[in-house]
This record gives structure tokens, C-alpha cells and sequence, in this order.
């Protein structure tokens, strides 16, 4: 079957992530600076949480740009990812209404290291539907970094115990190292 419900029912969960997330910051009671500050923790929890949905959008949309075909299995991959992406808003919340505190840290590291195992299923899910033209396995190859992420984020989520600081900086780096987009599709696409 075709590629285009998934893909515009993918991009309208993602757009409806986006704008929970941004709802659950309120607006603050005063008109200076200081009435500002109570809510630095929520603002940089969102941006943070906003940089990770945008490489999972990025991303699942080149990763389905190098799709042929989907599968019902690949339409079930598509919506465990999904699921795991929906709990970003709470997840989002939690760890900035409590300040970065290591429980809602923790909860934080579990729904990134889900997604990232969902999206790994996917992208497998689409390779298995690939096997007469591999583009997507080809582009792949070895995915040092989606190896990489789900091991830092275990680590994230261990260090909540000791010091959240660490699991906070470890989230920051795995976005940033992510942040730059994932060329080999479109590289792979164009040879």
C-alpha cells in the first residue's frame, strides 16, 4: 500500500505534540523579568523537548522518503513510535515543573530511550519491505549514532540516581549530536 496516509497521519500526531507542549506553559503573572524566571525550567524543558521532536520529524520523514511501500507491520511500528513520542508533552512537564528533579528526569530518559527503540523498529519494519532495493539498509549502514543514543540514554537514566546534572547534559548532547540532519538517505536517494 502507499506511503501517504502514514505519512501525513505521522505529520499531524507530530504538529499535535508540538502545540500540547507549548500549551502547557502559562503565562505569567507579571509584566517584568522576574515574573519570567519561575518559568525558565518549563521554557528550557520545552525547547529541549521541541529539538527532540523535530529530529524524530526529520528524520521519519527522509527515513519514509527512501520507503517504497508500507506494510501493516510497518503501520504498526509507525504508531508505536507515535506513542512514544505522544508522552513528551507529560514527560516535558513533569521535568520542568519540578526543576529538572531526578525522577521526572529519569521518566524523561525512559520515553527517549523508547522512542528510540521504536524508531529502530521502524526503520527495520521498512527495510524488511525493502528487499529487492535495500536504499534504506544502504543509507543506514551501520547507524553509529542510533546505536550510540540508546546507550547514553541508559546512562541518563542510571545517573538520575547520583546526579541529574549528568542526565540533563547527556540529553543535550544526544540532541545535539542529532541535530544536524541525517544526510545518508538523501545521499543514498540521489546515487
Amino acid at each position: 500500500m502507499g506511503k501517504g496516509r502514514l505519512e501525513a497521519f505521522s505529520d499531524g500526531v507530530i504538529a499535535i505534540i508540538i502545540t500540547i507542549m507549548v500549551l502547557e506553559m502559562k503565562v505569567p503573572h507579571g509584566e517584568n523579568l522576574a515574573a519570567l524566571m519561575p518559568l525558565a525550567p518549563v521554557f528550557l524543558s520545552y525547547i529541549l523537548s521541541f529539538v527532540y521532536v523535530g529530529i524524530y520529524w526529520n528524520n521519519h520523514h527522509h527515513m519514509l522518503h527512501a520507503a517504497t511501500h508500507v506494510t501493516g507491520g510497518v503501520l504498526w511500528a509507525n504508531l508505536h513510535l507515535l506513542f512514544w513520542l505522544s508522552l513528551f508533552p507529560f514527560v516535558t512537564g513533569w521535568v520542568g515543573e519540578n526543576h529538572f528533579g531526578a525522577l521526572p528526569l529519569a521518566f524523561y530518559g525512559g520515553v527517549l530511550l523508547m522512542a528510540a527503540i521504536a524508531y529502530y523498529i521502524l526503520q527495520r519494519a521498512i527495510m524488511a519491505t525493502q528487499q529487492e532495493n535495500p536504499v534504506l539498509a544502504k543509507a543506514v549502514g551501520r547507524d553509529v549514532k542510533g546505536k550510540i543514543s540508546p546507550a547514553l540514554y541508559a546512562i541518563a537514566i542510571v545517573s538520575t540516581a547520583f546526579e541529574p546534572k549528568i542526565a540533563g547534559a547527556i540529553y543535550i548532547g544526544v540532541a545535539l549530536m542529532w541535530l544536524v540532519p541525517d544526510r545518508r538517505i538523501e545521499r543514498q536517494m540521489g546515487a
